[in-house]
């Protein structure tokens, strides 16, 4: 880059800071299901981004957001190769886009001059692929980043409008040997309500909009717990099939309706000026939809022309979304809050003079990070613009400056946290501020639940119900608490007889046995997972030594870089969490590692490093870490020339890729009880 003018540079830092952004985003709402932007402001950031890469092609790089189609899975469930690429849409905000659109297909193709479509409802929901085989139910799994999702299957089989078996009619076609569909999982708008109306009565937490709690409930562990939600589901396209299909998109859907699949409502459109009149109406009726929605997918009826059409990056070209209009209004921004959220991120927020948008009365909205207030200039009593774009989050665009009259605000950012009054903590390449105490109360709900969870000290039987109980009641004040708990205490709860508290005060007392690695996972210190609180246990001792380790001691660790480092010593640095610490030692949570280097090096993967990837038959991804630690072998999570084995299932994905590209020894999980035996 030696060679790019002053101006081509600052267009090259806006390509990074785009790409920074739109990363950040896809994480926050692909993997998280918790965004802090619409929509409308995503699609503005990737169209840019787009624009900028299409100025500048020698500046595309494999790692742009252009060149995949969503995040990276989460690590919760088990990952699954798609049979084709599972592809999102190129948008269009007006109808000159739409135009545009056309104008660059039919010169492509001069078929498109008298192509005829299909404009379907653009649902606001999460994406599912779901697998048949000989008419029956297999498997379904997450979009992912397009290529891998996850494998969900379990939870689907709980959503009703789902066929198990098709066709679900025994007058209806006979289903291929092999079917792979893809869909739209969503909360119908009357039913999303009625569970907010129940969650109320039941003075439970309420939920924010459908899409994410669709999403949430689809990506729980406990499929009964997604029983519980009233998902439903809408199929709209074939990705595989072993049988011959039908050739346009109005006879696939009502073929995929005639084997039993929910299908989307859809319009026939002869021509172009037809797609028009379609989306207007659609637009107008969109109140009156059953599931919220953010515009229209138009797409070309005849599906060998738009196969025909291929690709542009990783968008379809036979397709486009075009989206409805954002809902924009205008109120007084009364004041400035700060929301703590479970991981400890600082979220600051409008309160605002109430206003109608879109048919619902809005009081706050989100103004995402204090650099965004910034960077807009927004400040207490501006008159500020605001948007509903996409029917879910409310946020402010930034203010009306011609309306200030001298008496607005600066925001200044607190440097304590506002629910515990503790420093918070920026790092220089993030956007976020953290509150890093861990008996935050605003934290505190999260923090004991993961503090539970089975990666860390696996305390079954204590959920999230029983956790929001034990903190209301004030018995629990921190996670050390949870030792100091009693029987007597127990039975005062809602729910509770005497078998229930003696079995959960028996699994209290047993998570006291969990070893080093699990306990400082369920510190929750930001950056420190299952795979690197492992990796820490092998270097020290116990929490004590730990807590004295420099950044500069914590970087020699494979894996652990600057900012990871800076938040561990953070961490135990802080008054609370040290307090918190000697609460844990003198109950007796106190694990220590024995450095037994004699009986280390008889042990049978002494000095061998693995990293684990794919779905094994004998051990689950836990069951399988855990062995090898016993063994004396160690366990990472990055494939580098460094590890000595890469040990596979099925489905291994990206990892294999790089293992072989560096050369690393491949084990199948037959490989590796073969070379257990042999060094045994």
């Amino acid at each position: 880059m030696n060679n790019i003018n002053d101006s081509d540079k600052n267009l090259h830092q806006r390509l990074f800071d785009l790409r920074s952004q739109i990363h950040y985003h896809n994480y926050r709402y692909h993997v998280l299901d918790a965004p802090v932007i619409s929509d409308y402001e995503y699609d503005q950031l990737m169209n840019e981004l787009r624009k900028l890469e299409a100025d500048h092609p020698e500046w595309v790089t494999l790692d742009s957001p252009s060149q995949r189609v969503g995040a990276v899975p989460s690590d919760k469930f088990v990952k699954v190769k798609h049979p084709a690429p599972i592809l999102s849409l190129a948008n269009a905000f007006d109808a000159d886009g739409v135009r545009a659109w056309y104008d660059r297909i039919r010169k492509i193709d001069d078929r498109v001059t008298h192509a005829e479509y299909v404009v379907e409802p653009k649902i606001d929901g999460l994406t599912v692929v779901l697998h048949y085989r000989d008419g029956r139910f297999v498997m379904g799994a997450t979009r992912g980043d397009g290529d891998t999702g996850e494998d969900i299957t379990a939870n689907l089989r709980t959503v009703r409008a789902l066929p198990l078996h098709i066709p679900a009619n025994p007058d209806g076609p006979r289903a291929p040997q092999s079917l792979v569909v893809r869909g739209e999982a969503f909360i119908k708008i009357k039913d999303f309500d009625e569970l907010n109306r129940e969650l109320e009565l039941r003075g439970e937490r309420q939920y924010q909009n459908p899409r994410n709690t669709a999403a949430g409930s689809l990506r729980q562990l406990d499929p009964n717990l997604t029983a519980e939600r009233p998902i439903t589901i809408l199929i709209y396209a074939i990705v595989a099939s072993g049988g011959t299909l039908p050739t346009t998109q109005l006879d696939r859907l009502k073929y995929l309706g005639d084997l039993g699949f929910p299908v989307p409502e859809a319009r026939f459109c002869e021509t172009l000026d037809d797609v028009f009149i379609a989306y207007e109406d659609l637009c107008s009726h969109r109140d009156d939809l059953p599931f919220e929605a953010d515009g229209a997918v138009i797409k070309i009826n005849n599906l060998l022309l738009s196969e025909d059409l291929g690709f542009v990056g990783k968008d379809p070209r036979g397709a486009l979304a075009y989206k409805f209009p954002a809902r924009e209004v205008t109120t007084n921004l009364l004041d400035i809050g700060v929301n703590v959220g479970r991981t400890g991120v600082l979220t600051p927020y409008a309160i605002l003079k109430p206003v109608e948008i879109g048919g619902v009365i809005v009081k706050q909205a989100t103004l995402h990070n204090y650099d965004y207030i910034a960077e807009k200039d927004i400040r207490i009593g501006d008159r500020v613009a605001l948007k509903r774009a996409g029917d879910v989050i409310p946020y402010v665009i930034g203010p009306i400056i011609s309306e200030r009259n001298g008496s607005e605000e600066i925001f200044t950012p607190s440097v304590t946290c506002p629910a515990c009054g503790q420093a918070v903590e920026h790092y220089d390449d993030e956007v976020a501020w953290y509150c890093v105490n861990v008996s935050c109360p605003a934290q505190l709900i999260r923090t004991v639940e993961h503090f539970v969870s089975r990666g860390a000290m696996d305390i079954v039987g204590l959920g999230i119900k029983i956790v929001e109980q034990l903190i209301a009641s004030g018995l629990v004040k921190d996670v050390a608490d949870l030792y100091t708990l009693t029987r007597e205490e127990l039975l005062t709860l809602d729910g509770f007889a005497d078998k229930k508290a003696d079995n959960l005060i028996d699994a209290i007392l047993l998570s006291k046995n969990r070893p080093l690695g699990r306990l400082i996972t369920a510190l929750g210190i930001r950056g420190v997972g299952e795979v690197m609180a492992v990796e820490l246990a092998e270097y020290y001792e116990d929490l004590s030594m730990l807590s004295h380790a420099t950044k500069e001691d914590l970087q020699r660790i494979e894996g652990v870089g600057p900012n990871i480092a800076q938040a561990i010593v953070d961490w135990f640095e802080r008054t609370s969490n040290r307090m918190l610490l000697d609460k844990l030692q003198r109950l007796g949570v106190w694990p220590r590692v024995e450095k037994d280097n004699s009986r280390k090096q008889d042990d049978p993967l002494a000095g061998l490093t693995f990293v684990v990837t794919g779905t094994l038959v004998n051990y689950s991804r836990d069951d399988i870490k855990e062995y090898i630690q016993s063994k004396g072998g160690r366990v990472t999570d990055s494939v580098s020339k460094n590890i000595s084995y890469l040990l596979v299932g099925e489905n291994p994905g990206s990892k294999l890729d790089k293992a072989r590209n560096l050369n690393v020894p491949v084990l199948t999980e037959e490989d590796f009880q073969k070379l257990f035996a042999d060094r045994k």
